[in-house]
């Protein structure tokens, strides 16, 4: 009963991170022709200074403790690659195809989870994610002649960076790090990392432009905050499905705030990759043989 009360709450907040990381593609999209380091200084900055009530409020230490310090820069490090590859992938592409790219980062995460976690795949769920890997191509649309390619394979990078960063958060929450705490130095270490690329290329802002950006610093935050305690409860094989929900999101939001209709390949990888993530999550899920 208890493990089903962990499941349960793991599920409501990978959705509830979903959409917030829904809300804050759309608002880095909305935000217009920004360079991509200044979105994500202010997007990080916003983030951080939600973080550090909760850093307060504990009385928490700033610097990592010694058994955590690879554990908080590796993720930390990641996590600013794939939040770049986003970025960027969101500057050209619909919402909804750059936030699908993103998500493949349970499926990068599950191969990580070999080397960090010592959680091996299975055959089925190596079926999945070549599967999951052919879907992508249809939203990559691979060619020499296709303008997009370039902020796709970004978004795909991207995902990859994710899947890293959130395998270092399952192995970090296991070890006892509190959530917010990996939140804040995550925000903090991107913000400080964004800063000093402001002074050769910063774009003055309208104060619109300004407001997206705080709304995707809320709504970063809100996400943050939900997948990283999601982890802590649940690992990533029972409740990535659920991941996808931002998917449907992004669409919604892409289409009342943009007018974005995705193209026929896209909606063609969409449900290759779902579907890839829906056999995997009922696979994984599957009642246990009893011997």
């Amino acid at each position: 009963m208890e493990n089903k009360k962990r499941l349960t709450k793991a599920i409501v907040l990978i959705i509830i991170s979903a959409f917030c990381f829904a809300v804050m593609n759309l608002c880095v999209s909305m935000s217009g022709d920004i360079p991509v380091i200044q979105k994500t200084f202010f997007r990080n900055l916003f983030a951080m200074m939600i973080a550090s009530g909760a850093m307060i409020k504990n009385r928490h230490y700033i610097l990592p403790k010694k058994g955590e310090r690879f554990g908080v820069f590796a993720r930390s490090i990641a996590g600013f690659l794939g939040m770049l590859g986003n970025f960027y992938a969101l500057s050209s592409l619909r919402v909804a195809d750059a936030s699908l790219l993103n998500k493949m980062s349970p499926f990068f995460a599950i191969i990580f989870s070999i080397f960090l976690l010592r959680e091996i795949p299975d055959k089925v769920q190596i079926i999945c994610i070549i599967t999951a890997f052919a879907g992508a191509m249809f939203v990559l649309k691979p060619g020499f002649l296709n303008a997009q390619l370039i902020p796709a394979i970004a978004g795909f990078a991207g995902g990859a960076c994710a899947g890293l960063a959130y395998t270092f958060v399952r192995k970090l929450t296991s070890r006892g790090t509190d959530g917010y705490y990996i939140v804040f130095f995550f925000s903090a270490f991107s913000t400080l990392c964004a800063a000093p690329a402001l002074i050769f290329d910063y774009s003055p802002m309208t104060l619109s432009q300004l407001l997206f950006l705080i709304g995707a610093g809320i709504a970063a935050a809100g996400g943050q905050f939900a997948i990283t305690a999601c982890y802590s409860y649940a690992p990533a094989r029972e409740v990535s499905i659920y991941d996808y929900t931002q998917i449907i999101f992004a669409g919604m939001l892409g289409f009342v705030f943009k007018n974005e209709i995705p193209d026929l390949f896209s909606f063609i990888g969409y449900f290759i990759i779902i579907a890839a993530a829906l056999i995997m999550f009922l696979y994984n899920n599957r009642p246990k043989k009893q011997v």
